[in-house]
C-alpha cells in the first residue's frame, strides 16, 4: 500500500506509551511513534506483504525494500522525519511516516498488511499524521501513488481533505492543503468527516455493550441481597433471550442457572461480562476476561484505588469496551436486559438515559418507565473510564430505537468532542441534561462523589447552549419536560393560548408564560366569535380563555380545537379545576389538536403523567398520542418553554467561523514563546507586551502613550488634546482601580502634574512610569475575556464591564472557536444587553466591532494555548466602535493539544 510522507509532531503520538483509537470495525489499536527497537517488527512487516502490496508501495521488487524501510522508518526521531506505529495487540499492522519537502510540506507514506486492509488502518493514521502537521504549522501534504493503487488513492480521496491530483506516466501525484486555523473553512468540513467516521468505529464498537447476543455474570454471591446475585436475578427475570453465565467457584447452580467455576470456563468471545467481585480481584478477573476474548465489561465494584488505571489498561489492551468502575449497571429494555440492581425493570420505550450517579439513575429509570415514556438503553458509567456520555449519543443516534436522550454527568472527559457530538445528536432529537454542581457546597460533593473535579457553572451553561442541550436545574423539572418532549410536536413559536375554567388559574399561567419567554396572544377575531358560540355565557375570549367553571366537556374540547385553529397559536395549555359539572380532563384526552398541547390538572397528585388518547385519532390530523398533565400551571409553562427555546435553537443558524483579515499568527506565538523562555514559569505580560499581542490580532485598543517621569506625562497628555487618564506602572499590579493607581478625567498640566505626584507618593520606589490614554465619554463599558479551563480549554467571557464586573456577574461564556452566531448571542445573552442596542432612546452601539473584538479574542486564544487569561475591561462600546482601555494577559507553558483527533480517552 503505497503513498508517501507526512509530519508528525503531536504530544500524544511522540509518546512512548502512545494512544488508543477504534477502527472501522469497532476493533482497538494502539498508535504511538516509531522507535529504534521497533526495526524488526517493521522490517518483518513488509518482508511479509504480498508482492503486489510491496510494489505498490516502492514502485519495485527490491529485495532489500523491508531492511531498507525498517532502518528508515524506526532511525532516532528527529526534526526531519518521524513515523507512527498501529498495534493490534502484539502485531504491527500499520506504519505511516514523513519526510520533508518542500518548505511548509511534507510527503507521507503508508503500508498495512495485506489481511488488513479494509479496516481504516491508513485512514486513522493519516488523521493523526494531519493533527500532528496543524501543530507544527505545515501547509500541505504531498504524496505518490501508482494509478492502480485505488485504496491508497481511496484513502486520500475519503479524507476529508481537498486533494489536488496530477497523473505523470501512471503515477498520481497528489497535494492536500492541511487546514491551518479554526476561521479555516476546510477544517470544519475535515472534523466534520472525521467525526462521521468516529461515530460509525464507535457504534461498531459498542454493539457487544449495547446488543449483546450473551451476557455474564462474574461475582454473583449465593446470598440474596448482595449485588451481583441481584443483577443476576434481574437478568434472569428481565426476560433477555440469550445464554447468560454465572460464575461462582462455590455453587453449581444459581437462579436456576448452571454456575461456571472460572472465567476460563466461559465460552469464547462472549459478548458481555458483568463484574461485580472485590476492588483487589477486579484486574486480574479483567486479564482473564480479555485473554478469554469477552469483548466488553461492565465492572459494578468501587474503590479501585491505585489500580484503576491497571483495569483501562487492560481493556485497551484486549480491546474490550468497559462501563465502570462504581458504576449501577446497564440495562437494554427492548432486549429484556437489565443487568442492574434496580428493585423494578425498565419498561421499553424512547427515552436513552446515562448517568454517573446510580441513585440519579435508579430514580429516572422508575419515573421513565411510570409515565410510560420507557428506555431504550441505560448505562450508569460511574467513574467513567472509558464509556461515557460521547459514546451513548453516538449510539442513540443511530440505534432506531431513541427519541429522546436524558444525561446525568458531573464531569467530561472530552468537552470539546461532546459538543460537537451533542450538537450534531441535538439536531436529531432533544437532549436534556440537568446541571448539577451549582453551588459551592455542590461542586465539593461532586468531586468528592466522582473524583474528578467538578465543573463551574458558567463553563456548563457555556457548552450545554452551544451544543443545544436542554439544561434544568433539577431533577423534578427534567421529568416534566421529558414528558413534554417524549408526547409533543415542538412548538413553532412561542405564542401560547390558555384555555382554563378557573380564572384565577388562566391568569396564575399567563404569568408563567411572561417568566419563561413565553406571549399570551389575543386570539384572532374569527377565534374569538367562534369561541363565543361555544363556550358559556359570560365565558372570556381574549387569551387566556376562560371558559367559565359551568363549562360542559364537550364545550371545553371544542374551545381546544378552536384555539388551536388558529394560525396565530403555536401551542395549547388547558388548565383544568374539578367541578361537579364534567371531568375536563377526559375533554382533553379527547380533543383532536395536533399542535403541541399541555394539561395543568390542579386536583391531580403526580407532578406529571401522560393522558392516553386512544380514541380521539383523526386520520385528518397528526394528533399526538398523550397529552401530559402537570400538577400545576407552573410545570407545564417550564417545559413548553423549553420545547419552545430547544426548537428555537434547532432551527437557527448555527454560523461559520469567519475568516479574519490582519493577523499576524506567526508573530504572536515568537511573542509567547520569548516570554516563556525568559520566564520558565510563565506571569502576567508586560502592559506593553500585552498590547503588542493584542495587536498581532488586530483588537482595537485605546491609544497608550508611556511616560517615565512627570515631564513625560505632561507632554504624553500635550498630545491627546483632551482630559486624560493616567495609570501607573509598578511592579506585581494587576488589578490598577483597586490600587488607587487610575486617574481619571486630568484636564491640562497642574491637574497632570499633580495626578503624577500622587501616584508617586502612594507607590514610591515601585512606580516606573505611567500610561497616559485620551479619557473616553459615552458608551457602554463591557468585558471581552479568556479562561483557558483544564478541562474545556478556552472559554470567551463577554459582559458587563468596568467597576460593575465583579458585582453584577452579569457575564456569558461560549467554548472557542466561536463562529459568527456564537458572537451574537454572547452579546444577546447579558442581562445588561438593552444598554447596547439603545436602551430607552440611547444610541445603540457598533455591534458589529463588538463581535469582531469577540471573535479575534477567539482565535487568538485557540491559537495560543499558554494564554491563560486575557481580560479586556472595560471594552468600550460606542455608535462608532469598541476598544480596549485596559488589557491584561497571563501566560503559562501549555502543551498544544488537538481536541478533535479520534482516540479513546
Amino acid at each position: 500500500m503505497m503513498a508517501a510522507g507526512g509530519a508528525l509532531g503531536h504530544s500524544a503520538a511522540d509518546t512512548a506509551a502512545g494512544i488508543y483509537a477504534l477502527l472501522t470495525d469497532g476493533t482497538t489499536v494502539l498508535i504511538r511513534a516509531a522507535r529504534p527497537a521497533d526495526a524488526e517488527a517493521v522490517r518483518a512487516m513488509h518482508a511479509a506483504l504480498s508482492p503486489d502490496n510491496l510494489y505498490l508501495r516502492f514502485f519495485s521488487l527490491s529485495p532489500h525494500n523491508a531492511e531498507t524501510e525498517a532502518s528508515r522508518v524506526c532511525r532516532e526521531p528527529g526534526p526531519d522525519h518521524a513515523a507512527l506505529l498501529a498495534w493490534l495487540g502484539d502485531r504491527l499492522v500499520g506504519v505511516a511516516s514523513y519526510e520533508p519537502a518542500k518548505p511548509g510540506t511534507a510527503e507521507v507514506a503508508f503500508a498495512v498488511p495485506d489481511d488488513m486492509h479494509g479496516r481504516g488502518i491508513a485512514t486513522l493514521l493519516l488523521e493523526h499524521l494531519v493533527s500532528a502537521a496543524r501543530e507544527r504549522g505545515l501547509r500541505a501534504f504531498t504524496a505518490e501513488a501508482l494509478r492502480e493503487n485505488q485504496p491508497m488513492l481511496g484513502v486520500f480521496a475519503a479524507a476529508g481533505l481537498p486533494v489536488h491530483q496530477h497523473v505523470t506516466e501512471g503515477v498520481v501525484e497528489l497535494t492536500f492543503p492541511i487546514p491551518a486555523g479554526d476561521d479555516d473553512r476546510a477544517l470544519d468540513g475535515y472534523l466534520d468527516t472525521v467525526a462521521a467516521r468516529e461515530s460509525r468505529a464507535d457504534v461498531a464498537s459498542l454493539q457487544h455493550l449495547l446488543r449483546p447476543g450473551s451476557v455474564a455474570v462474574i461475582g454473583a454471591s449465593r446470598r440474596r441481597g448482595t449485588v451481583g446475585r441481584e443483577i443476576l436475578h434481574n437478568i434472569v427475570t428481565g426476560g433477555f433471550a440469550g445464554p447468560v453465565y454465572p460464575v461462582n467457584p462455590r455453587a453449581s447452580s444459581m437462579e436456576g442457572l448452571h454456575c461456571l467455576g472460572s472465567v476460563e470456563d466461559l465460552p469464547e468471545h462472549l459478548d458481555l461480562a458483568v463484574v461485580a467481585v472485590p476492588a483487589a480481584a477486579v484486574v486480574e478477573v479483567a486479564e482473564r476476561c480479555g485473554r478469554r476474548g469477552v469483548r466488553s465489561l461492565v465492572v459494578i465494584t468501587s474503590g479501585l484505588g491505585a489500580s484503576g488505571p491497571d483495569l483501562l489498561a487492560v481493556c485497551r489492551r484486549y480491546g474490550m469496551r468497559l462501563v465502570g468502575p462504581n458504576c449501577f449497571g446497564v440495562a437494554l429494555p427492548p432486549l429484556g436486559l437489565d443487568a442492574t440492581f434496580a428493585a423494578n425493570h425498565p419498561a421499553p420505550g424512547a427515552a436513552g438515559l446515562v448517568v454517573q450517579s446510580g441513585g440519579i439513575g435508579i430514580s429516572l429509570l422508575e419515573h421513565l418507565s411510570k409515565l410510560g415514556i420507557g428506555v431504550s438503553s441505560f448505562a450508569s458509567v460511574g467513574d467513567k473510564y472509558d464509556v461515557s456520555s460521547n459514546d451513548m449519543l453516538t449510539w442513540w443516534e443511530q440505534d432506531g430505537q431513541t427519541k429522546l436522550a436524558v444525561l446525568y454527568v458531573e464531569s467530561f472527559g472530552s468537552p470539546r468532542k461532546f459538543a460537537r457530538t451533542a450538537r450534531r445528536v441535538g439536531q436529531r432529537m432533544p437532549v436534556l441534561t440537568v446541571v448539577g454542581g451549582r453551588s459551592a457546597a455542590g461542586q465539593v460533593a461532586a468531586a468528592s462523589h466522582t473524583a474528578a473535579a467538578a465543573t463551574p457553572l458558567v463553563t456548563q451553561e457555556a457548552l450545554f447552549g452551544q451544543a443545544g442541550i436542554i439544561a434544568v436545574p433539577g431533577l423534578g423539572e427534567l421529568v416534566e419536560v421529558a414528558a413534554l418532549l417524549a408526547a409533543q410536536p415542538l412548538p413553532a413559536g412561542e405564542r401560547v393560548a390558555i384555555v382554563t375554567n378557573a380564572g384565577g388559574a388562566g391568569v396564575l399561567a399567563a404569568d408563567a408564560c411572561g417568566d419563561h419567554g413565553l406571549q399570551v396572544p389575543v386570539l384572532s377575531a374569527a377565534t374569538r366569535r367562534r369561541l363565543a358560540g361555544l363556550l358559556p355565557p359570560g365565558a372570556a375570549v381574549r387569551n387566556p380563555v376562560d371558559t367559565t367553571a359551568a363549562v360542559t366537556q364537550e364545550a371545553f374540547r371544542a374551545g381546544l380545537e378552536a384555539v388551536a385553529a388558529d394560525d396565530g397559536i403555536d401551542a395549547v395549555l388547558a388548565v383544568t379545576v374539578p367541578t361537579a359539572i364534567a371531568d375536563l380532563t377526559e375533554a382533553v384526552r379527547a380533543s383532536l389538536v395536533a399542535k403541541p398541547l399541555a394539561a395543568a390538572a390542579l386536583d391531580q397528585q403526580e407532578t406529571v403523567r401522560l393522558l392516553p388518547r386512544e380514541h380521539c385519532q383523526d386520520v385528518r390530523l397528526a394528533v399526538p398520542a398523550a397529552v401530559p398533565a402537570y400538577a400545576f400551571p407552573e410545570g407545564a409553562v417550564r417545559a413548553l418553554g423549553q420545547a419552545t427555546r430547544y426548537r428555537a435553537w434547532r432551527d437557527r443558524r448555527h454560523g461559520q467561523v469567519p475568516e479574519l483579515n490582519g493577523l499576524r499568527t506567526a508573530d504572536a506565538k515568537a511573542q509567547v514563546t520569548s516570554f516563556l523562555r525568559a520566564n520558565p514559569e510563565g506571569g502576567w505580560l508586560p502592559p506593553q507586551a500585552a498590547r503588542d499581542l493584542l495587536g498581532c490580532y488586530q483588537i482595537p485598543l485605546v491609544p497608550t502613550r508611556s511616560a517615565v517621569d512627570e515631564e513625560g506625562a505632561v507632554q504624553a497628555a500635550a498630545g491627546f488634546g483632551g482630559p486624560v487618564v493616567l495609570k501607573a506602572e509598578a511592579a506585581d499590579l494587576v488589578h490598577k482601580t483597586e490600587a488607587g493607581a487610575v486617574k481619571l478625567g486630568l484636564h491640562g498640566e497642574a491637574e497632570v502634574r499633580a495626578a503624577y505626584e500622587e501616584l508617586s507618593g502612594a507607590f514610591g520606589a515601585r512606580l516606573t512610569g505611567v500610561l497616559v490614554q485620551p479619557m473616553l465619554s459615552g458608551g457602554v463599558e463591557v468585558l471581552v475575556g479568556v479562561v483557558q479551563e483544564p478541562v474545556f480549554g478556552p472559554l470567551v467571557v463577554f459582559g458587563l464591564g468596568g467597576v460593575a464586573t465583579e458585582v453584577l456577574g452579569d457575564h456569558a461564556a461560549r467554548l472557542t472557536p466561536l463562529t459568527n452566531a456564537d458572537a451574537d448571542d454572547l452579546i444577546h445573552s447579558v442581562h445588561a444587553a438593552p444598554l447596547l442596542f439603545g436602551h430607552r432612546g440611547t444610541q445603540p452601539v457598533d455591534t458589529a466591532t463588538l463581535a469582531d473584538v469577540l471573535l479575534r479574542v477567539s482565535r487568538l486564544a485557540g491559537d495560543l494555548p499558554e494564554v491563560a487569561e486575557l481580560d479586556l475591561n472595560p471594552v468600550v462600546a460606542t455608535a462608532s466602535g469598541a476598544q480596549a482601555v485596559d488589557a491584561r494577559i497571563r501566560v503559562t507553558p501549555a502543551q498544544p493539544q488537538d481536541p478533535f483527533l479520534r482516540k479513546l480517552r
